[in-house]
């Protein structure tokens, strides 16, 4: 199994730091280590920014911190961006784009367990750029199938790049969109939405998967073709815990379940402690297996982080920082007291 289970601790990218050593220490002090996302340090360190890079039709305003799309301008530069797609530089993030990402591949990461990286997803993309009318391009048919391809080649370049450094590297796609896809205002459905992804997933090197601190539609998203799923269990844990066909399906071919856990808002995380916060995940796990899925494979096949990310808290960093801390503790505990070395 190339993602590693047992408990072992990651988080999701984003993150409020706006020195670039900060944020990657406190990465690193995770068991899966991942490049930090600094939107509050440059504002081509913002995840859509980020994903933007090369895609034509891009109109990026950085000093007033504005991402759009001009389908005039797309038409203009398609031809030029395909003459690029047998280059895997053109498709890795620069250094423009990320002075972190670089950072990152700069240590000496082989004697992780893993490493991790991340892409914004094509449907949250799709849904937060608009073109020159206002309207999400996830709508136009003649852009959405090159937005997923070339999401696609962008997800494998970085992964490539990040297996060089560790073999057990994975990615996540982050769709904090993908909720919309289930209501009935978001003019894409999910069956079309459904034949995409499917699309989108085969054209993806393992290990991937999804991570989203939302709450879409479990069984739809636990049916897709990957190998992890991170999710904000402390704020969806029993409409999740609804799903327990998908749930064992997923975990009985070999998935891992990020179980976000820790939150990181200043008021919320201060309401908890690490004997809450077991009881917690004890609680959701044990009528998980009262339904048939074993504490076992639970156990083997889950992976600890925090709840979601956090750029608004009043003390900047501190709670984040706290919460990765309060993350590793609970890990460590859990595993002492299930003996999981």
């Amino acid at each position: 199994m190339a993602i590693p289970g047992n408990l072992l601790t990651t988080a999701m990218a984003v993150m409020p730091h706006v020195n670039i050593d900060k944020a990657l220490k406190t990465a690193l002090s995770l068991d899966i280590p991942f490049w930090p996302q600094l939107p509050n340090y440059n504002y081509y360190e913002d995840m859509y920014v980020q994903a933007a890079e090369h895609f034509p039709g891009i109109v990026l305003d950085v000093d007033k911190k504005k991402l759009g799309f001009s389908m005039d301008k797309f038409i203009a530069e398609f031809e030029e961006t395909t003459t690029h797609f047998d280059e895997p530089d053109y498709f890795d993030v620069s250094t423009t784009y990320s002075a972190v990402y670089h950072r990152f591949l700069k240590f000496d990461l082989s004697d992780r367990p893993a490493i991790r990286g991340q892409l914004e997803g094509p449907v949250s993309f799709g849904f937060n750029v608009l073109d020159q009318d206002d309207r999400p391009i996830l709508f136009d048919d003649n852009i959405r199938p090159f937005l997923f391809e070339f999401m696609a080649k962008r997800i494998n370049v970085q992964l490539d790049k990040l297996k060089q450094k560790n073999p057990n590297a994975f990615m996540f796609i982050d769709e904090p969109g993908m909720q919309f896809i289930f209501s009935a205002m978001s003019g894409y459905s999910d069956q079309k939405a459904r034949t995409d992804l499917d699309d989108f997933f085969s054209m993806i090197e393992s290990p991937k998967g999804i991570h989203l601190c939302g709450n879409p539609d479990w069984d739809f998203l636990l049916g897709l073709d990957m190998d992890i799923l991170s999710l904000d269990i402390h704020t969806n844990a029993e409409i999740f815990g609804l799903s327990i066909n998908s749930i064992k399906a997923f975990l009985d071919k070999g998935g891992i379940l990020v179980w976000g856990i820790v939150p990181t808002g200043i008021e919320t995380f201060e309401k908890e402690n690490i004997d809450l916060l077991m009881f917690r995940l004890e609680t959701i796990w044990k009528t998980l297996n009262d339904k048939g899925i074993s504490m076992d494979q639970i156990l083997a096949q889950g992976l600890i982080s925090p709840a979601t990310c956090c750029l608004v808290n009043q003390d900047g960093t501190d709670t984040v920082e706290k919460a990765f801390q309060l993350t590793q503790s609970l890990s460590e505990a859990l595993r002492e007291k299930y003996k999981i070395y």
